[in-house]
């Protein structure tokens, strides 16, 4: 990598001017690690405005106007689902790392194709779960790996919501690649892929479909080589939740896995609430939980940071690690959906 790519603090462009997007440059403005310079839209006034409204110092009326930009280093990519190949391969073939919201691709091969860009190009593709890099994961897998919970057998996890402005909200649209699986399905699938440590041998899914003929609700079942089965649940159609329960051999992890935490219970200016973790150290019910503390803050934030670190370390066993569970992931989400939709049983190659 060069040294203008791993300058510190890493300078850092945004494509589109979505809501995630000025979430995102919000919570991440108090990194010192990374700083957003730019801002492109599909117009100079809306680039324009972004900017102005979220204090960037530059922006672009075009995409490729900031990929050609000299003064930023990594791109973050906040574009429906459906534009991530496109735009993460454009960027790594500028030579610009990429930070890539959820789902990362539509399919393993986009998956790979992104990816081979990024390694031909020397930089970066990061999938961006906010989650991953919350301190809070940190303290659930040192408990899964400590043994805390024996053997992990099972995982059931799931994330929904209600969908707001249905008619216009391209979570319902499927050419923009909507629907609840890869919109909310796809942190659970993170979730179980982070613990498992593998993509599954084999899927079956059933789902329901909105009048735009995206999944509106949708179950999975994951069953692995080792004998471990998983569930995954989601959907855009009932009360927000999110929750999963990790159970092993000897005891049991709750968690909620929230993207954005907080110590306060109310009056956090952004919403954000404590996420759960607890952890069961032993088989009968008559344990008790114990609450598992860490600290909180924007999983935006942590994710930028983490992000920042592996561009200028070059840390190649993370960099590996993220990278095969995003290709394990596509692969994952793509045999679900085809299980849904012919009422079979999928396998994984």
């Amino acid at each position: 990598m060069s040294s203008i790519q791993a300058s510190s603090p890493l300078r850092l462009g945004i494509l589109g001017g979505a809501n995630i997007a000025r979430q995102f440059a919000r919570d991440v403005q108090p990194s010192e690690n990374v700083r957003i310079v730019a801002v492109a839209s599909r117009s100079d006034d809306n680039a324009k405005a972004f900017a102005e409204a979220n204090e960037i110092g530059a922006w672009f009326g075009s995409y490729e106007a900031l990929l050609a930009s000299p003064d930023v280093d990594a791109i973050y990519i906040p574009l429906p689902n459906s534009l991530h190949a496109e735009w993460a391969i454009k960027a790594a073939n500028h030579g610009k790392h990429v930070l890539c919201e959820k789902p990362l691709a539509l399919s393993r091969d986009e998956a790979v194709s992104m990816f081979e860009a990024a390694e031909r190009n020397d930089v970066l593709l990061l999938e961006a779960f906010p989650w991953y890099f919350q301190p809070q994961t940190a303290q659930m897998m040192s408990l899964i790996g400590e043994g805390a919970i024996g053997a992990v057998r099972a995982i059931q996890a799931n994330f929904g919501f209600t969908v707001g402005n249905p008619g216009a909200n391209i979570r319902m649209k499927p050419e923009l690649g909507g629907g609840a699986l890869l919109d909310a399905g796809s942190y659970p699938l993170s979730l179980i892929r982070l613990v498992t440590g593998t993509a599954p041998q084999s899927v079956q899914a059933v789902a329901t479909w909105a009048d735009t003929k995206v999944d509106i609700s949708l179950m999975a079942t994951l069953i692995y080589a080792d004998g471990r089965r998983a569930q995954l649940s989601c959907a855009m159609d009932g009360a927000n939740h999110r929750y999963a329960t990790i159970v092993g051999s000897e005891g049991t992890i709750d968690t909620e896995y929230l993207n954005h935490t907080s110590d306060l219970t109310h009056g956090h200016p952004y919403g954000y609430l404590p996420s759960q973790l607890r952890v069961r150290r032993g088989i009968p019910n008559s344990v008790p939980f114990e609450v598992v503390q860490a600290d909180t803050g924007s999983g935006f934030f942590f994710t930028a940071e983490a992000f920042a670190r592996m561009v200028a370390t070059h840390d190649t066993a993370a960099i590996e690690f993220y990278a095969q569970a995003s290709l394990d992931n596509a692969a994952t989400l793509a045999a679900i959906i085809e299980s849904a939709r012919t009422g079979k049983s999928v396998a994984l190659a």
